[in-house]
């Protein structure tokens, strides 16, 4: 398969991360999450929004809210907020909290966190303050629907990467402390997701040194895109057979998370970080095309 890497113009972040997929802007969305920075990039004119979250130290996901287009949820440390941005101005603001996770939890923050088919808020924590959250179980797996935050998993370590195939019913979600994607049953009508099961294994694929899995995406056909953190590459993989399909390389180790995009849904864009001062283009968000895949459009939350 050939295909093709390409940087998009002033897209470099400290942390890129979250990319989401508007369809009706026809713009990606992504967060530079260590500056409470949010971003969007507009296709039709190939330039980048940038504004700073005021007040704010982190943004770790942005997802468009139904029915509120100037709107978004925001992961600021402990709370989920909706943030007021017009997409152009260089400042957005904080207006108020949708939720916030449990505070008996006082350690953790959130982290990675999307959207299901019907519109649902998935997304999980971290320990949060240490640089030994490798090495701790405290986080949580939640969703969120109709103002009520249930815990789907608890002992997490770094909750990252979620994906959703409604044709196979089943839900892909990534601790990356597990250095596995692991598939659960999924059903869409109650958001339930059951029996889980792993579907790759990133310690089988270089054993003298694990990969370790961050944001996930599904193509049409059902197969699983995985992001590798350190390890430059996303694996394209069948999670039925748990076979990789294709490597995609790129020019840079800290890959974070990715989403498919653009008009016809077909341009993969990887966001990457900087957070270990590596040589440029660390932090650059990348687009891929040439795969023959498609994907599907982010979902806006419902609230």
């Amino acid at each position: 398969m050939s295909y093709k890497v390409e940087p998009l113009p002033d897209s470099v972040a400290r942390l890129g991360e979250g990319p989401h997929w508007d369809e009706a802007r026809q713009s990606l969305y992504y967060v530079d999450l260590e500056t409470a920075g949010i971003n969007r990039y507009d296709y039709k004119q190939k330039k980048i929004y940038k504004a700073k979250i005021e007040g704010e130290t982190y943004a770790t996901f942005i997802l468009p809210i139904e029915g509120k287009p100037q709107e978004f949820a925001v992961g600021c440390i402990r709370r989920c907020a909706i943030v007021q941005w017009d997409g152009l101005s260089p400042v957005a603001k904080v207006v108020r909290t949708l939720f916030e996770i449990r505070p008996e939890l006082k350690e953790n923050r959130l982290n990675d966190a999307k959207t299901d088919p019907n519109g649902r808020f998935y997304g999980g924590t971290m320990a949060h303050g240490t640089e030994d959250f490798f090495n701790l179980w405290i986080g949580e797996l939640y969703s969120w629907e109709k103002g009520q935050l249930k815990v789907i998993k608890d002992k997490v370590g770094l909750s990252n990467g979620l994906a959703w195939d409604t044709k196979a019913k089943k839900f892909y979600y990534a601790d990356t402390n597990n250095f596995e994607v692991v598939g659960y049953d999924y059903n869409q009508s109650t958001g339930a997701v059951t029996n889980p099961k792993v579907v790759f294994d990133l310690r089988k694929i270089r054993p003298e040194g694990p990969l370790y899995p961050d944001g996930l995406t599904i193509d049409t056909d059902g197969n699983v895109y995985v992001a590798t953190f350190g390890g430059s590459s996303v694996f394209k993989f069948d999670p039925s057979t748990g076979k990789i399909l294709v490597e995609i390389k790129l020019p840079t180790s800290q890959v974070t998370s990715l989403a498919f995009g653009g008009p016809n849904l077909d341009i993969l864009y990887v966001t990457t970080a900087n957070i270990s001062e590596l040589p440029k283009p660390a932090g650059t968000i990348f687009q891929v095309t040439g795969l023959n895949a498609k994907g599907y459009p982010g979902v806006n939350l419902k609230i």
